[in-house]
């Protein structure tokens, strides 16, 4: 499928950006981030990210490249429903020698972060894929190779459509989410993060069978 994000929409449009046709610079400024509540206490919601919009099932692949600066720099990819429900996949630079790879899923106004310590990197890929209201989440250092991150749930997408008496949460009703690319420094920092090699696919991520 073509992606245009020349058409996207900003939820907190930076300052500093480009977009062309095979690519998105972002320039992050300081004091930006997602994060809602948990242990830190703060809130958290300035953050620029780009927004394309689906309601159907799809796996979506983007290459991230970066030279961080800063401890809690970070990019990748988002999905945005509201202030209070959204995830979020990234490299968190920690310090000289490791960065953080994972994701934070925030459900009813509050983050949980699950994490691995990694080598330092300036690159990294991410698919997304959608099913339902469940999704899944893989890295790739090399954009062949994918390896999974976290399976995860948003429950206001499951519970909206379970309230509405539609279907099941397996089947669940097809309901419009906003995706696509963030970066940020919560602290006080700036660096450049460039993404490129999109793509956007039917649902790679095929439907478990039951026993």
């Amino acid at each position: 499928m073509d992606i245009d994000f020349s058409t996207a929409t900003w939820l907190n449009k930076p300052k500093l950006f480009e977009i062309t046709h095979s690519s998105v610079e972002i320039t992050t400024e300081p004091n930006t981030d997602f994060w809602q509540r948990t242990y830190y206490g703060f809130r958290n919601d300035n953050a620029p990210a780009l927004l394309l919009e689906s309601q159907i099932n799809f796996s979506f692949t983007a290459k991230a490249s970066f030279q961080y600066c800063t401890k809690f720099d970070q990019c990748g990819l988002i999905i945005y429903l509201d202030r209070n429900n959204w995830f979020k996949a990234s490299i968190e630079y920690e310090n000289e020698n490791i960065s953080r790879l994972g994701g934070v899923v925030t459900n009813r106004g509050y983050s949980d972060w699950a994490t691995t310590d990694i080598p330092n990197t300036t690159t990294m890929w991410y698919r997304l894929h959608r099913r339902g209201a469940d999704f899944l989440i893989e890295s790739s250092p090399d954009g062949v190779d994918f390896k999974q991150v976290r399976i995860f749930h948003l429950h206001c997408l499951g519970e909206t459509s379970i309230e509405m008496g539609k279907l099941n949460p397996p089947e669940l009703a097809e309901q419009s989410i906003k995706f696509g690319l963030y970066a940020c420094s919560p602290l006080n920092s700036s660096f450049k993060a460039k993404f490129d090699s999109f793509k956007l696919n039917n649902c790679l991520w095929k439907a478990h069978e039951t026993q």
